[in-house]
């Protein structure tokens, strides 16, 4: 035989392999309906190139190692107590200065498969048991915690904490099926976020495999109790933060690694447009006292997933191989964890780039909170918080 008729014999083989999945090591093999999906993505020149050559991320101090797993968001009560942050568990926990408390959780249906293991991943299979809560934010008023748990949507707790209380399940028929982020108006007003209709928090790595676009921004009204939504057809949105003055928010939508200007007031009111092209692929945002934007970026852009993004077939084919999730996660970040948190202008405006591109120190961030002169950062994945003193 030929070395050509060896080679495509192989080939047959390989795609015959990929068609079946006989063993199911294909990350995709338990997900018969998976679909790849187009992504938007700019342009690669207008992608940032700009890095923080002093990976000033290590120079952050690690603080509550191993008292807090995975601690996605990081929040301070209206009297400056905290943080607050919610983890694996799903339980809300609270910083009173010298220990941590449990302040709030977010399921009446706790039980032992709900206590404390070893990694924030342990907390997975149960997680629609036990909660999740992720984005928070405080009333400013009323002190009042608004909740935006993966599994069992909008809550709020009092400032008393407890058993929160569920205030949206679904918007318009649909039910939320990963509700990720929120942020609060002057009336009282919650926006937030639903990441999928279609895969839950548990099952993320499929969202992120497939870029499939049933994400939506939504509206609480606390007056009427009325939900709406505002935006539809979004890939993986994120975190959600209101500007300074209220006229719009900023959203960030995952798979295309942007932010989404949305606008709340004016003649442009009820639209959006693009904001930012982001470095990388982004978590939550957060608007500081001068209404500049914090973006936690998972990881940054790699030209593999850039081009996985353009062309849905070819990542189809690649997601079919048979190699484990890890290594598929893997080539998507890059090869390794790397935290990136980067600055943005009002006008959205690239302002700084904080990095540790080694992932020595800080290998992931999900939040970034200015709060008198230091970064206070948070992560989904990892075992503390990380703390960054600005200069």
């Amino acid at each position: 035989m030929t070395p050509a008729r060896v080679f495509a014999s192989l080939f047959l083989l390989l795609a015959l392999y990929c068609g079946i999945d006989p063993f199911n090591h294909s990350p995709i093999a338990d997900s018969p309906d998976f679909e790849a999906h187009l992504v938007e993505m700019p342009p690669w020149s207008e992608v940032p190139a700009a890095i923080d050559e002093q990976n000033l991320l290590q120079r952050s101090e690690i603080m509550f190692l191993n008292q807090v797993q995975g601690p996605e968001s990081v929040a301070f009560d209206p009297l400056g107590r905290g943080p607050y942050t919610g983890v694996a568990d799903g339980r809300i926990r609270f910083w009173n200065g010298g220990t941590w408390s449990d302040f709030a959780y977010t399921s009446p249906n706790r039980s032992e498969i709900c206590d404390p293991k070893p990694s924030p991943l342990s907390y997975l299979k149960n997680e629609h048991i036990c909660g999740r809560p992720l984005g928070l934010r405080f009333h400013k008023k009323t002190g009042d915690l608004y909740i935006a748990d993966a599994y069992l949507g909008l809550m709020k707790v009092g400032p008393e904490g407890g058993l929160a209380t569920s205030l949206v399940t679904e918007a318009e028929g649909v039910p939320l099926k990963f509700t990720n982020d929120l942020d609060i108006d002057d009336d009282g007003n919650i926006y937030f976020t639903d990441s999928s209709s279609k895969y839950q928090r548990r099952n993320f790595m499929q969202l992120v495999f497939s870029s499939e676009d049933s994400g939506r921004l939504l509206k609480y009204d606390p007056l009427t109790k009325e939900t709406t939504v505002l935006l539809k057809g979004l890939q993986f949105p994120n975190g959600v933060s209101l500007s300074k003055d209220g006229s719009f928010l900023v959203l960030c939508e995952g798979s295309p690694g942007r932010l989404v200007k949305y606008w709340l007031k004016g003649n442009k009111a009820g639209t959006s447009e693009v904001f930012a092209i982001l470095p990388g692929y982004p978590d939550n945002v957060r608007t500081n006292e001068n209404g500049e934007f914090w973006v936690a970026v998972h990881c940054r852009r790699s030209l593999y997933s850039y081009l996985c993004g353009l062309y849905p077939k070819i990542r189809m084919f690649l997601l079919k191989l048979p190699i484990p999730t890890k290594y598929q996660y893997l080539f998507h970040i890059g090869g390794r964890l790397h935290a990136v948190v980067v600055k943005y202008s009002s006008e959205g405006k690239l302002l700084k780039i904080l990095e540790d591109r080694e992932g020595k120190v800080v290998r992931a961030v999900s939040e970034v909170e200015e709060r008198d002169g230091k970064l206070w950062m948070g992560s989904v994945l990892m075992n503390f918080v990380a703390v960054y003193q600005l200069e």
